[in-house]
């Protein structure tokens, strides 16, 4: 019905309900302001009364707080007039709302203090006149103290609080809880603030708006304390509640704070970003101010990392500059807070209000496993083990000396560090600052070293191996001569052309070879030129499609691999040969995996690692231990893919790319996960998460990551993380790219966590949406589980018509795949559908409960297999039990004198038999379904005594008690148990009627 259309006081009232549940905003408001508009006229007190409570109500819990001061007024006076108009109800939310206007002025900077202790002093008069306790008034008087800065007075207003009893005018329990926490942390006392709110963050006390609230105020004590994890998680968990309630702007900015100062702007950025009218919704200006504050904190956090010129959507859904939108929230922030400063006479506003907006970061990252990534990289800290290197360039310009970096470079070089390429590229930038003409053999290095760098194009890099085995040979180094035109042509391989490489690399390993035998030519300066022809030999075989052509050409590198260990293994006490082995094992292990023999491919893989550790280089020994982590996991020995994993990402962390790390956590993830240690797979998840992001790969390997974290936190219990979590991965699954089944199975997770966190609308749309994308899968099962699974979620919601047509969906699958268990029980539950209001009848259901019947006796008839049989007629019987369970409840009324027509009595005889029967064929069914045969017995029991047959229902009663009790050893499960005692109640209801 549309607003306009004038509706009677019925009509109205409901109106006011339904908008009551409808979401917090202007449109809510409106709504009630047009019901008001018809109130009015129809000249209805106690009409007036409820639609001036629901202005209140709405105006309260939304941007236009502001405006809960003129209907409140007005109630007041209609209370002062003429009280006997106000029903129960009415005096209590009159009073109720009190609070919200006395201590609630506060917030309005235009309202002098002077009305505002004025208000307060109302209240406490006349809550003592009508007997109330003063805790809500003492609780009001503190807020107001807080608000001015008036600790002293704030504490004994909080002492006198807690000493007043309460009364159903005190707040919530979970609200109360909230404020005491607040004023705990406010006072330096985080771990006692946390100790209050456990209740609520444990769900013992909800209301609409906690834990929400709760769990925002927590985020800064936990992360003072050092429990960065709990932070995170209760962000995740605390935003997806809040953001849909547009009353929890400050609860709102805590999140945004919180993301400030623990490395996740972006995040932060996201969170601005998707409610502008935030920072111009004025109806309330101390949650306004605090939406500033944390504006101002992040963005110039932003700006101070180098992304002042990001755009942004800011004030009025315009696009803003990010170092802009830090100018304005500031000034704006700076104003409202003199505005209340003005008003209390004091600079408390402003100075706490700076204090936030300059308040330092406390982590420099906290990784939060929903996809935000920083507008450009951030700068990332070098590793210590390689601080002279990646430092040099800036040292040089500070006034490190050219030699210094001369020397700090040929000792990278000799380790083989993996940040020798970045000191090398340090000596010829402050080379070519100074001026300063190079050596010969120091201009080979870098060359080299330009040459290996990772950036390096190949077909430029071939060029510069050229050059620096010619100032080799120049500088009298023929050994690093033959190993550098080695390196070129491997360069040839990556550029493409690997037969012209494999021709092109076998005269300086001639060479190479020659001048190790004449001692001119170092062992590794030798085993690095055969190892180049490995390479290019390997690299070969990835273009062949001929599986002969495969064969022989990994013959052919198994003996290059034998070769050139034949040569290196001698020599491996020579510094840096080890890491030539190292390499070569490896090959083994691949060609042996290639083979098919997996044990032995470990083997050798272990070698590998084993022989770069012992070299000192334990960042080569990733590549063989990530292999080793593959093949041990899929021997199922997961102890030792476990090790190597993690011995992979020991050794990779320090000068691995993010990249590269996170596709380490992943490998990682995977075994934890198929070992059962799913808390700690959930832990390298987010890390995995994170690292992708930081590599610009947040929609591949940091989509997987989250999609596996959002499964391992619901498996773990922590819906809410989980969800969360699952929601930021949709936008970035495509079935291109990701496939179906991921998918289908987030959707499905999302699903599960919605159900688990009382939201069966939302989660019936997520696994619909699954069921859609199942719907053209060859194997239809998931499609009939996800279809079953979105009737449920929608019968939960009062969804009536939308559940009939998922169960009826769910059905036709079934049916298709021959379950007819689950076939039938989606009859039972649209038979349950069509008696709820406004639906089929009884009549309808009554034909889908005889449909199933007749599903499970066709089924019955065409089985010969025992067990199959048995769980038929168990299936048979609730099918009956549940038929009379729904023509009994159905009737409208119970057998008795209001029976004026006996159709109650002819309902329940009719149930009674149909439950009867039940208990006979769950006999049948054998002793497996002895609890669902009791509990067929106890409703005929119920029946009968409904139907004042006391003989039959006693009769059923003690047969239940003689199966649990007659061995003599009583119930033996809680099953038992309640058994036995409904049975009990069965005797004693009879006995007393």
């Amino acid at each position: 019905m549309s607003l306009d259309t004038p509706m009677d006081a019925e009509a109205l009232r409901q109106a006011l309900s339904d908008n009551d549940r409808e979401p917090e905003g202007p449109a809510r408001n409106a709504r009630a302001e047009r019901l008001f508009a018809q109130i009015e006229q129809l000249g209805d007190t106690s009409l007036v009364i409820d639609g001036l409570d629901h202005l209140m109500q709405v105006y309260n819990y939304s941007s236009e707080a502001d405006k809960m001061f003129v209907p409140f007024a007005r109630l007041l006076r209609m209370w002062d007039d003429r009280p006997e108009d106000f029903g129960r109800r009415q005096v209590h939310s009159l009073f109720w709302m009190f609070k919200w206007v006395s201590s609630g002025m506060v917030d309005q900077p235009h309202i002098p203090l002077a009305s505002i202790e004025k208000w307060q002093a109302e209240m406490e008069h006349r809550y003592r006149l009508a007997g109330h306790s003063e805790r809500a008034v003492r609780q009001g008087e503190m807020r107001i103290a807080r608000h001015v800065g008036d600790l002293e007075r704030a504490q004994r207003a909080y002492d006198a609080w807690q000493a007043a009893d309460r009364d159903d005018k005190s707040d919530c329990h979970a609200c109360e809880l909230r404020t005491q926490g607040s004023w705990q942390a406010q006072c330096g006392d985080d771990e006692g603030a946390l100790v209050t709110w456990r209740p609520v963050l444990e769900g013992e006390f909800t209301c609409a708006h906690e834990p929400h609230a709760v769990l925002a105020a927590s985020l800064l004590p936990l992360l003072r304390l050092g429990r960065a994890e709990e932070a995170r998680a209760h962000h995740l968990r605390g935003y997806r509640l809040a953001r849909s309630k547009e009353s929890m702007r400050s609860a709102v900015a805590r999140h945004v704070e919180f993301c400030a100062l623990t490395g996740n702007e972006a995040r932060g950025l996201e969170i601005l970003a998707e409610r502008p009218s935030y920072f111009t919704d004025t109806g309330e200006p101390s949650s306004l101010l605090s939406y500033l504050e944390v504006t101002a904190l992040l963005t110039d956090r932003l700006t101070a990392l180098g992304h002042g010129d990001t755009s942004m959507t800011g004030p009025g859904g315009w696009a803003w500059a990010v170092r802009e939108l830090a100018v304005h929230a500031r000034t704006e922030a700076r104003a409202i807070a003199a505005r209340f400063d003005a008003r209390n006479g004091n600079t408390y506003f402003s100075e706490q209000s700076a204090e936030r907006m300059d308040r330092a970061p406390l982590l420099d990252r906290l990784p939060l496993g929903v996809r935000s990534v920083r507008p450009v990289p951030a700068p990332r800290e070098a590793p210590a083990a390689a601080s002279g290197a990646a430092g040099a360039g800036a040292g040089a310009g500070a006034g490190e000396d050219l030699a210094g970096l001369l020397t700090e470079a040929r000792r990278l070089s000799e380790a083989q560090h993996p940040h020798a390429t970045d000191a090398w590229a340090a000596v010829a930038e402050a080379a070519g600052r100074e001026g300063t003409e190079l050596a010969v053999l120091e201009r080979a290095e870098i060359d080299e070293h330009r040459g290996m760098a990772p950036a390096t194009p190949p077909a430029e890099a071939i060029g510069l191996f050229t050059s620096a085995a010619g100032l080799y040979e120049a500088a009298g180094e023929p050994g690093r001569a033959a190993s550098a035109l080695a390196r070129a042509a491997y360069c040839v391989s990556l550029d493409g052309r690997p037969a012209e490489a494999l021709e092109a690399v076998q005269e300086p390993c001639d060479r190479a070879l020659a001048l190790h035998a004449e001692g001119r030519s170092t062992a590794r300066q030798t085993g690095r030129a055969l190892l180049c022809r490995v390479r290019i030999l390997n690299d070969m075989i990835g273009g062949m499609q001929v599986r002969e052509a495969v064969e022989a050409a990994v013959t052919s590198l198994e003996e290059a691999v034998h070769g050139l260990l034949g040569f290196a293994e001698p020599e491996q006490a020579e510094p840096g040969v080890g890491v030539v082995i190292g390499e070569a094992l490896g090959y083994l292990g691949d060609i042996t995996a290639f083979r098919g023999d997996a044990p032995g491919a470990a083997e050798l893989y272990t070698r590998a690692a084993d022989a770069y550790v012992r070299a000192g280089r334990p960042w080569f020994a990733v590549e063989p231990e990530s292999q080793l982590a593959g093949v041990s996991r899929h021997l199922g020995d997961l102890e030792t893919a476990e090790r190597a994993s993690r011995s992979a990402l020991e050794h990779a962390a320090p000068f691995a790319a993010p990249g590269g790390r996170a596709r380490l956590h992943l490998r990682l993830v995977e075994t934890l996960a198929d070992a059962g240690k799913l808390g700690e797979a959930a832990d390298h998840a987010l890390e995995a998460a994170h690292w992708a992001d930081e590599a610009g790969e947040g929609a591949g390997n940091g989509a997987y990551a989250r999609h596996r974290l959002g499964g391992f936190l619901l498996q773990l219990g922590r819906a809410d993380e989980a969800a969360a979590v699952l929601e930021s991965v949709l936008p970035d699954l495509t079935r291109q790219d990701h496939g179906d089944g991921m998918i289908v199975q987030t959707l499905w997770w999302l699903g599960d966590c919605c159900t688990a966190l009382g939201e069966p609308r939302e989660a019936a749309e997520h696994w619909l949406k699954a069921a859609d994308i199942a719907r053209g899968w060859p194997e239809q099962r998931d499609h009939a589980m996800l279809a079953n699974l979105a009737g449920q979620a929608l019968f939960r919601a009062q969804l009536n018509p939308q559940a009939e047509l998922a169960y009826r969906r769910a059905g036709d699958l079934w049916r298709d795949l021959g379950d007819v268990h689950a076939l039938v029980r989606t009859l039972r539950v649209r038979a349950w559908i069509a008696v709820r209001e406004g639906q089929a009848g009884i009549g309808a259901a009554r034909e889908l409960m005889a449909a199933a019947a007749t599903e499970c006796e066709s089924a019955l008839a065409a089985s010969a297999d025992a067990d199959a049989c048995a769980a038929l007629r168990a299936e048979l019987a609730d099918t009956y039990r549940q038929t009379g369970d729904l023509i009994a409840s159905s009737c409208g009324g119970e057998p008795g004198d209001d029976d004026t027509d006996g159709s109650a009595r002819a309902a329940y005889e009719e149930a009674v038999a149909l439950v009867l029967r039940a208990v006979t064929v769950f006999e049948e069914a054998g002793e497996e379904y002895t609890d669902l045969r009791t509990g067929a017995q106890l409703m005929a029991s119920w029946l009968h005594a409904s139907l004042g047959d006391a003989s039959a229902a006693v009769a059923l009663a003690r047969g239940v008690l003689a199966t649990y009790e007659g061995s003599g050893d009583g119930p033996a499960d809680e099953t038992a148990e309640s058994r036995c005692a409904e049975a009990r109640a069965v005797l004693t209801e009879v006995a007393g009627g």
